[in-house]
This record gives structure tokens, sequence and C-alpha cells, in this order.
């Protein structure tokens, strides 16, 4: 990676939060310390960021730019909330008891978690309060991403490590954004890991409100192309229906009840 692709990288994550340390740079771009650091110096003196004690931070307002399309887990679970149930209960019916499946981080995947939470399933997650649901309350075989914790956004993943010898029917993911060039995400960690993740399962099912069709995150991860099925709710207008159908996917629309309120 250049240095000036390293310096986008670090410039995008600062539109989603106002600080980034060291520590935090050297997970995400797989740089040493001292390369980091020459890079938060350059970013200083062009004036794009401003040095702080332990890393870099975003200047005034900066990182709040993208505020909309990009909430951290703990805000994002509490919005649309009934919209992201419903769209859990469709999925739950394209799992098979004894299938071995993937279940991405993010509040929809959480919310299928749960109720999938005492099938006979083999269960491999990355998110860190999906695996602290199951470990508690369910009797799934829990299969765990190794690695450190990124308490934002929430998962388990070991920078620089191959993909994980997993290999599922189904790999449940979100998405931030969705376009015609397909899901959307701004968190470089995320593209990093979901792109890695959908290497190792059959079909790609991605549960997304009809909210995230209006919102436009950075970074295409997963092109339509990529997706079998989307598990959405019933305010999906008609001009996106036709694009997910015209891509070819399968198209799985969950009562919320949003068309009667």
């Amino acid at each position: 990676m250049s240095d000036l692709d390293r310096h986008k990288v670090i410039e995008d994550l600062l539109r989603e939060r106002p600080f980034a340390s060291v520590r935090d740079l050297q997970e995400v771009l797989g740089v040493s310390a001292a390369t980091v650091r020459r890079d938060i110096d350059k970013l200083h003196e062009t004036g794009v960021a401003r040095k702080v004690y332990g890393g870099i931070s975003a200047v005034d307002g900066y990182s709040h730019a993208n505020r909309a399309s990009a909430r951290p887990y703990n805000e994002n679970r509490d919005i649309a909330v009934e919209a992201k149930q419903a769209i859990a209960q469709s999925a739950e019916a394209l799992v098979r008891d004894g299938d071995s499946i993937i279940v991405h981080a993010g509040s929809t995947c959480f919310y299928l978690g749960e109720r999938l939470a005492r099938r006979n399933l083999r269960i491999y997650t990355n998110s860190m309060p999906l695996s602290a649901y199951l470990g508690e309350h369910g009797t799934c075989q829990l299969v765990l991403g190794g690695g450190e914790l990124h308490r934002e956004p929430g998962i388990i993943h070991a920078i620089g490590a191959p993909p994980p010898v997993f290999y599922a029917s189904k790999f449940f993911v979100g998405t931030q954004g969705i376009s015609s060039k397909g899901t959307l995400e701004s968190h470089p960690l995320l593209v990093r890991v979901i792109t890695e993740l959908s290497a190792c399962a059959d079909e790609i099912v991605l549960l997304a409100d009809s909210r995230k069709f209006s919102l436009r995150p950075r970074n295409v991860v997963l092109p339509l192309s990529r997706i079998n099925t989307l598990v959405t709710d019933d305010a999906l207008s008609d001009k996106h229906a036709k694009m997910i159908e015209d891509a070819g996917i399968t198209l799985v629309i969950a009562n919320s009840g949003s068309k009667s309120s």
C-alpha cells in the first residue's frame, strides 16, 4: 500500500470517528508503528488532520460528515428495530437444521443469531456481541473468529491472518449501504473481513433494511453479482426492488408492518 493509499484510508476512518490511535492504524493498515507515525506527521503538516497524544484526530466537524451512514453498533442497534427483527425472522427460514453457517457482525445479524441460538447448527461468527449472547444462551455449536477485539465495529479479527478454515452453506451479512455497484462500507477493516468471509460460503445472504438503499458509504465490498439472496423489509421501493431483481438476486420481503402504518 502506497503512502497516498494509506493516507486515504486514514482520512476515511476519521470521517467515521473523531480519533484513531497509533495501534488502531497499525491494525487497519498492517504496517509498523513508525510508518503510522510518519503518516500522522504528514497529515498533520498538510492540515488534513491533527496530531494528538497517542494518535491522530479529525479536524473540527470533519469526522461527522458521513455520520448518517456510519453509526457505532451501540447506536445502530436501536434504529429500525421492527424492520430488523422482521428481516431476522424471514432469514431464519432459510436455515436448515444441521447447517454450517457464518453470521457476521451488525445489529440485524445479531437478531438473526438470537433466533438461531438453540437450533441444531454450527455457527461461525466474529461478532463480539453475538458470540457473548450465544455463549450464554445458545446450545448451537459455536465457532469463534480468532484474534483481537476491535470494539468498533465490534468484531474479533487477527490482522494479517489467513481467512478462517470454515466452510459454510450460507454467509449472512449486513451492510451500511447498497447501490447499483454493490454493498457499501466505510470502515476499512469491515471491507477486508467481509471479503475474506465471502470466500468461505456457498451462498451469500444479505440482511438489510430498506433504509440502506439511501446511504452511500465510500467503499464497495461485494458487487451485486456476488449476492444470492437479499432479505429486506416491506418499505422497499419498487425502483430498488427492480434493481435487485435485475441483478438476479432472490428477493425476500419481510413483513414489518410499515405499509400499514
